[in-house]
């Protein structure tokens, strides 16, 4: 296939689009909100006014607000309806005759809209994920056959580099860095590996895209699986994410009846194969090692490093690890250049973030924001701030970030600027807490999560996390004495300097983020320290020399 006959199916999908859409999210937050029975009403209701030869309701994925779904929205006009039940269906659609609908209507312009730089979630809510051919109608493939057609493997890896992209997971490695260096290992056998193990409370990013995008991914994967000569692709993605995994299925047999996955690619020497592995949810397989581990059949623990999977991963072969998020960010590289992405956000951090804002927050969903923006920005006006009162904390990273207080919220929002604050970026979860939000309580539940989902394979996370938090459950319980206190932040030391992976290294960041920053909470919980026993004037007679 040439990109000509490329462009001539996009341009085929489009030509046979009706000129009015309706589109109605179908992704896993709505469709709990009964949006499945809300796309049978409007596609029932369009029929019954006459409309069908001009208007198509069309299923899309995420549409960002979540809490406002079920999400409708109408094009080309651009109006949109929140909350939604199929009882207004027939007055939605009686608005393209002139009609009034009693459906909520959502200001398109308010900043959670406005301020936002759309490249990972470009698609997500406007093309039906389960058609191949709506994908390839926004430009879909054309990357992948440009790398094919006109780019050696170097060329891609160095454009990649040039971009400035770093890792989207969490730790924010330089992506081109990581593939050059699986690209220089001689070994024939080398793995591309998509993390979807997305297990962070309160975080939704890489679900969203997998429901909303999935070819996206599959795109980035075969990308980068020619830039570094690999031939096999897996996606590990959790188990309580049934509809993505549907989603991914359904991808992975089109693209490979099309011709875009399998093998002689576009008609090319180059061979990818991509299959899903489904994992338990287990927390501690979101690190690498333990989620190689986990594909291989085996329990889910970590292993020391060196060496790295880079050079011995997978089976022993050289492997590239990458999360949603990061191969999302693939085919736009390619397709605008490394100079147009790193026009985007910072000095040290390029491009968008996706974070998914959550907690005691007014507006909350998926927001996609250029790095550098400021925490203010994205909780206060793009959030509409705390709808019970005053925000006290943001938190960023899930289990293995910190607590911000208020007082920082005007930081930027980049991977330096964020550690230096005792957080991390982490895959883009941001839980926003209120003044009623007592912060033991949070840096307790966290504790909680990394105890009980610790491997046990190294004693200083298996042993160290339930002994911070039996403390942290006696400072709530009003029992500790600021001895305690003393004892945990040994114990944060110890932990983060000895455990064997990131989970137990990062597994004190919210106890010292919050001690950092609201240690009077702690105070105020503490007994009193017992008085001091009165010295004695007994005087101890001394031995007697014998002899």
């Amino acid at each position: 296939m040439e990109l000509a006959e490329l462009k001539e199916l996009a341009d085929k999908e489009k030509a046979e689009q009706k000129p009015i859409r309706i589109r109605c999210c179908t992704a896993a937050g709505c469709l709990s909100s009964n949006s499945q029975a809300v796309q049978q009403a409007l596609t029932d209701a369009v029929t019954t006014a006459g409309l069908a030869d001009r208007v198509e309701v069309l299923p899309v994925g995420c549409m960002r607000l979540c809490c406002e779904g079920p999400l409708v929205q109408v094009d080309p006009d651009g109006a949109m309806y929140g909350k939604v039940d199929p009882g207004q269906a027939a007055s939605i659609v009686g608005t393209l005759q002139g009609g009034q609908t009693e459906a909520r209507v959502i200001d398109t312009n308010m900043p959670f809209f406005r301020d936002q730089v759309s490249i990972v979630l470009e698609n997500s809510g406007r093309i039906n994920p389960e058609r191949i051919e709506d994908y390839l109608s926004v430009g879909g493939y054309q990357a992948l056959l440009h790398v094919l057609r006109e780019m050696t493997p170097n060329q891609v890896v160095e454009t990649m580099t040039r971009s400035g992209l770093r890792g989207r997971g969490g730790a924010g490695y330089p992506t081109g860095v990581k593939w050059g260096l699986i690209a220089k290992q001689p070994a024939t056998q080398k793995f591309v590996i998509c993390n979807a193990d997305e297990g962070d409370p309160g975080a939704f990013m890489d679900r969203s895209v997998l429901e909303s995008d999935p070819h996206r991914v599959l795109e980035g994967m075969a990308i980068a699986a020619y830039a570094i000569g690999a031939s096999q692709g897996f996606v590990y993605v959790r188990g309580e994410y049934p509809l993505a995994i549907h989603r991914l299925e359904i991808a992975l047999r089109q693209a490979r009846k099309m011709g875009v996955l399998g093998t002689q690619i576009f008609e090319s020497p180059f061979n990818f194969r991509i299959d899903i592995r489904i994992g338990a949810g287990a927390f501690v397989c979101g690190e690498e090692t333990a989620l190689i581990g986990s594909i291989e059949g085996k329990r889910g623990t970590p292993r020391p490093r060196p060496p790295y999977p880079t050079e011995s991963g997978l089976w022993q072969a050289p492997t590239l690890i990458n999360n949603v998020e990061t191969l999302a960010n693939v085919a736009p590289i390619i397709t605008r250049g490394a100079e147009w992405y790193a026009s985007i956000g910072t000095a040290k951090s390029k491009g968008t973030k996706v974070f998914a804002l959550a907690g005691k927050v007014r507006n909350t969903g998926l927001v996609e924001v250029p790095m550098g923006i400021t925490l203010r920005k994205i909780v206060e006006e793009m959030g509409g701030g705390s709808p019970g009162g005053s925000i006290k904390a943001v938190q960023t990273g899930g289990p293995s970030g910190g607590c911000i207080p208020a007082s920082a919220l005007d930081t930027p929002v980049d991977y330096e600027s964020l550690t230096a604050l005792g957080s991390i970026m982490g895959s883009g979860g941001m839980i926003v807490m209120d003044d009623a939000t007592k912060m033991v309580d949070v840096a307790k539940f966290f504790m909680e999560f990394c105890m009980d989902e610790s491997c046990g394979k190294c004693v200083p996370c298996r042993a160290g996390t339930v002994q911070m938090y039996r403390l942290l459950a006696r400072i709530v319980e009003g029992e500790a004495t600021a001895a305690d206190v003393a004892q945990l932040e040994a114990l944060c030391d110890l932990v983060r300097n000895t455990s064997l992976c990131g989970l137990g290294q990062s597994a004190p960041n919210p106890v010292l983020s919050t001690l950092r920053y609201f240690r009077e909470e702690y105070n105020a919980l503490l007994q009193p320290a017992p008085p001091a026993p009165p010295p004695s004037n007994q005087r101890i007679p001394l031995p007697v020399a014998r002899g």
